[in-house]
């Protein structure tokens, strides 16, 4: 007897001609879900990404909080998610006093644009920049990051391991990414996938300040490359230590060292490379 493997959240069937030698066959596939998402801060529009319509509110505060939207997590006072015919729009409510906590740079149009750092274009779900005007807003350089915890090869190997079994839309679909925030000694507290990189790195960064979970105790592990804005998202958020099973660009590589997060790039059972402050990288001593 045939079971229905029913779809989980973010992910959706359709119907698919299949080809193979020549011949055709009809066929049921397994896709990832992508919605265009709108993101309000008080009521003004500030972007539109393209997201898995999954975990929202966790999206919400991470991306306020990376973005600069807000100064601190806690400054956010509600976060609303509803759904409309186009998409899906979040408003994030922030206390008045943390509005201004955007950008300084002010666009030479800022009087036609409107509100100061708002974005005009659509967020592509593989785009992390879509929509910035303004040279010195693209290429941010986050404050130093703690001094965070020491991590053990081993400890990064099992976090890989157990990373497989945590991701249900990819299980589904193979098609999107996943990060996953580890203990120092590889066991995994939270992941969140979403089609876009970015996105998930940013729900779980939201879902990390929900818990109250300190990002100096511990490692962020994305199933995708390290670019520059993946970093500059992790050393917003205070993490120490941005694990990434793909590689890192030279800018990420140089941001990185900069702030003083540990980057580890192409992690692979029993290898990876460690690509700046290799120091909190080592085994424990007997």
């Amino acid at each position: 007897m045939r079971h229905e493997i029913l779809p989980p959240a973010g992910s959706a069937t359709r119907p698919v001609t299949r080809y193979e030698r020549g011949r055709a066959a009809q066929d049921d596939d397994r896709l990832a879900e992508e919605v265009p998402v709108a993101v309000h801060i008080n009521g003004k529009p500030f972007a539109v990404m393209m997201a898995s319509p999954v975990d929202l509110e966790d999206f919400a505060r991470g991306f306020a909080l990376t973005e600069n939207r807000v100064s601190d997590a806690r400054d956010i006072e509600s976060i609303e998610v509803q759904e409309v015919l186009e998409g899906i729009t979040i408003d994030v409510r922030t206390r008045e006093a943390v509005t201004a906590a955007a950008p300084t740079t002010v666009p030479a149009d800022a009087e036609h644009a409107g509100a100061l750092g708002e974005r005009e274009m659509v967020g592509r779900s593989g785009c992390g920049i879509c929509g910035t005007r303004e040279l010195e807003d693209v290429i941010r350089r986050p404050r130093p990051v703690a001094a965070g915890c020491n991590v053990a090869p081993d400890a990064i190997e099992r976090a890989l391991e157990s990373l497989r079994a945590e991701q249900p839309i990819n299980a589904f679909t193979g098609s999107v990414h996943a990060a996953a925030w580890a203990r120092a000694d590889g066991s995994l507290m939270v992941v969140r996938e979403d089609v876009g990189r970015h996105n998930a790195l940013d729900k779980l960064i939201g879902a990390m300040t929900r818990r109250g979970i300190d990002p100096r105790e511990g490692f962020a592990l994305i199933t995708s490359r390290a670019s520059y804005e993946m970093v500059t998202k992790a050393a917003v958020a205070g993490m120490t230590v941005l694990v990434a099973i793909s590689a890192p660009t030279a800018l990420a590589v140089a941001l990185a060292e900069e702030c003083g997060l540990t980057l580890v790039g192409f992690a692979r059972p029993g290898r990876f490379n460690v690509y700046s402050r290799p120091e909190r990288i080592h085994n424990p001593g007997p």
